[in-house]
């Protein structure tokens, strides 16, 4: 019989035995206004289904196809509307990282961090 582990994500308890969790949001910040509206949307509908709700969006989406498309506002924007999500919604914030000199500026403001490939913090 397999156990997982059980972790404190703010407020959440997460996995143990813990309820489903769900992680949701825009691939890429597009506006502080399409953030906010995702995140206020899929919030309202996890918590009428009774399910914990983690935002995830990513400031700089390093890792597109195409050196032309949008990849988000950057580091100190996004984390200024990443940060104001988290206290006016009271929301548990995810968001990924490209590079080690990103961590302790993106930590800051969110309680978990997605290392992307290529990313080392420690050499």
């Amino acid at each position: 019989m397999t156990t997982t582990r059980e972790i404190q994500l703010g407020s959440l308890r997460l996995g143990g035995n813990n309820p489903l969790f769900l992680i949701a949001g825009p691939c890429v910040i597009e506006s502080e206004a399409h953030a906010r509206s995702m995140a206020e949307r899929v919030a309202k509908i996890a918590a009428d289904a009774g399910v914990p709700y983690i935002f995830k969006a990513s400031y700089d989406k390093a890792n597109r196809s195409s050196v032309k498309a949008f990849r988000g506002p950057g580091l100190s924007e996004g984390l200024r509307i990443l940060g104001k999500i988290k206290s006016d919604l009271h929301l548990p914030i995810l968001t990924d990282i490209h590079d080690a000199s990103q961590a302790a500026p993106a930590a800051e403001v969110a309680q978990t961090l997605d290392l992307r490939p290529g990313c080392r913090l420690a050499q």
